[in-house]
């Protein structure tokens, strides 16, 4: 067994038993009449499924490479040494990618990658530009989720009269969503001609975006009693109902002082739910921050002021550019991008990502 898999043998082996483990636990009646049960059960399966594959698929590698150095230590015939030296140079490569991914696989999972997300864009510097900048990047996910077949759903919005948006709070729903699009937490910059502007100027404008894991009720507990709950008439678009019934609803969580609006359904009802489920996830994600000092520093950078100094990725129009400056990306495609087709950005940065992390626990591996 290579070096890499031996540090790591005994998780893997765990890891095996466990994904076994669970797949005698969906059959089990009792896990699978329980809706919620089956479904992080049958969630965990599937994330160690891979691993497992992987795993397996490693120690198939091994010992087709174990029997060809068998063979060259053993074989005297020189041209069966010549079949076993070519084989031990097609297996080296594969087996160290497939070591390298076991490793990465192994890193610590967090529970909310398998969430949904509550996306919040909101127009930063540039006035109506930033608004219909705002506009643009919720296509952009709504587009993404499309591809991916995920659900879009808004929760809440705050349109302009040009068509774009103040603010627009989303929920996208799919596999994985969140351990996806967790990285697009931060000020985005656009640097275009304003359809407004006669005199052909480039105009530099930003929208702030915010990723949050979307929170059950298990996951928070609201007290009833800690919860002002206002009604007031919607305003803007909407036909008659707007300005004549109270259907919006305003709820103010008072531990906290956070305020969560929704009118956009005619019925009370629909943005009362609406309105929760934003508060509940913006709840978690205040208590994760309470838990963990260095995810409140992480989420108090995520947004930052709004600022055009401020960003973590350019569009730029002129050029057909795209620019995500955590990790000095670059695409020409600046079209497809915006329709959604961002998948190689999100990849990138999960590498880098990754690539921190190993470094880290190989950091604190040495130190214990």
């Amino acid at each position: 067994m290579s070096a890499e898999l031996r540090e790591v043998s005994e998780e893997l082996q765990a890891a095996e038993r466990r994904y076994e483990e669970l797949g005698r636990s969906m059959a089990d009646p009792a896990v699978f009449g329980d809706r919620d049960a089956y479904r992080r059960v049958a969630q965990e399966h599937a994330r160690l499924g891979l691993m497992v594959a992987k795993y397996r698929a490693c120690r198939d590698l091994e010992d087709r490479l174990s029997q060809a150095e068998q063979v060259l230590a053993e074989e005297t015939d020189e041209d069966l040494r010549q079949l076993a030296r070519e084989e031990m140079a097609e297996l080296t490569g594969p087996l160290e990618a497939a070591a390298l991914d076991l490793r990465l696989l192994l890193l610590p999972h967090d529970p909310r990658d398998d969430k949904n997300v509550i996306m919040e864009v909101r127009a930063g510097t540039g006035g109506n530009e930033a608004a219909l900048f705002a506009a643009d990047l919720f296509r952009q996910y709504s587009r993404y989720a499309e591809r991916n077949g995920w659900r879009t759903e808004v929760l809440g919005s705050s349109e302009t009269d040009i068509g774009g948006f103040k603010e627009i709070v989303f929920l996208i729903a799919g596999d994985g969503a969140y351990s996806r699009l967790r990285y697009e937490s931060g000020v985005h910059r656009v640097q275009r001609v304003p359809q407004t502007e006669a005199q052909g100027r480039i105009h530099t404008s930003t929208a702030t975006v915010a990723v949050l894991p979307e929170a059950e009720e298990v996951d928070v507990e609201v007290n009833p009693d800690e919860l002002r709950v206002d009604t007031f008439c919607s305003s803007g678009p909407g036909g008659q109902s707007v300005n004549t019934t109270y259907s919006a609803v305003r709820i103010t969580h008072l531990p906290t002082g956070l305020v969560v609006s929704c009118q956009d359904e005619k019925s009370q009802h629909k943005n009362r739910d609406k309105a929760m489920r934003v508060l509940r996830a913006r709840l978690l994600d205040l208590a994760q921050q309470a838990q963990h000092a260095e995810m409140s520093e992480e989420r108090r950078s995520q947004v930052g002021t709004g600022d055009r100094s401020e960003r973590i990725r350019t569009y730029n129009y002129p050029q057909n550019r795209v620019t995500d400056h955590r990790i000095g990306l670059t695409l020409h495609r600046l079209e497809a991008v915006l329709d959604g087709d961002i998948s190689e950005l999100l990849s990138a940065l999960a590498s880098r990502d990754q690539a921190d992390r190993l470094r880290s626990l190989k950091v604190t591996q040495e130190q214990e």
